[in-house]
């Protein structure tokens, strides 16, 4: 039996205080069936590149979501999902062969609430956790070289936090002729989700970003706390978050 879904969401996304420009897109819907879809991506490649990749891909989401009259099961979900960011990819991809957009693409990470399930989809830094009034979890993996090299034991975790190649990307939407997805699925159990770009977690500690989600506040307060700590420590980069809070 599918689950009554009862929450609260909001996308939102921030220049930060040294980019000129925003090439971060989030988005954060429901459907008329009740499935629910977060989505964020971060684009690359610099003004009229990595926002036109993140937007893209975000608006065929969303747009083709509002459309869908349910999923059957978590797998057609899986596959819907996959086969509209393989299109957007072959676009991005195509447009990136010009000389005007080198360079361009998209990271992406996406969440949706199908039949008690959550479906967790993602392809290069952007993060997703899932979290509570105590804890906060990261249940993507960084698609980056310096976690790669963290993986093959080549350096620490200490190492890993400041590595001077954290910001080296090895998978991303129309980077390839061909996306490589990275799927995780969950039972829902009300969990708290956030999905975040990585000008927020590398601007403001795990710690920090739970003191804020944790708060009593409403989810609009919340985003500007998010956003006006991480602009605080540096803004160093675009934010953009989605998050679903339930209501129990």
């Amino acid at each position: 039996m599918k689950k009554l879904l009862k929450g609260n969401f909001i996308s939102s996304t921030n220049i930060g205080r040294i980019r000129t420009t925003n090439e971060d897109s989030a988005i954060a819907v429901i459907n008329n069936s009740g499935d629910v879809l977060l989505c964020v991506c971060d684009g690359m490649g610099g003004y009229k590149k990595g926002d036109y990749a993140s937007q893209i891909l975000c608006e065929t989401l969303k747009s083709e979501f509002l459309k869908k009259k349910g999923f059957i099961t978590k797998f057609s979900a899986i596959k819907w999902a996959s086969d509209i960011i393989d299109n957007v990819n072959k676009k991005i991809y195509k447009k990136a062969q010009a000389n005007d957009y080198e360079n361009m693409g998209t990271t992406i990470v996406l969440c949706m609430i199908v039949k008690n399930s959550l479906i967790v989809i993602w392809a290069g830094d952007s993060r997703c956790y899932f979290y509570n009034y105590e804890k906060l979890e990261q249940v993507s993996e960084d698609q980056t070289y310096s976690n790669y090299l963290y993986n093959i034991n080549e350096i620490t975790k200490e190492e890993l936090e400041v590595h001077e190649d954290k910001h080296i990307l090895t998978n991303a939407i129309g980077a390839f002729p061909n996306c490589n997805l990275c799927i995780k699925t969950f039972s829902y159990e009300d969990q708290g989700i956030l999905l975040c770009s990585d000008g927020l977690y590398n601007n403001l500690s795990g710690k920090d970003i739970l003191s804020c989600l944790s708060s009593n506040e409403n989810l609009n307060l919340k985003v500007n706390t998010l956003f006006a700590f991480a602009n605080s420590n540096g803004g160093s980069d675009n934010m953009a978050v989605a998050i679903w809070e339930p209501i129990k």
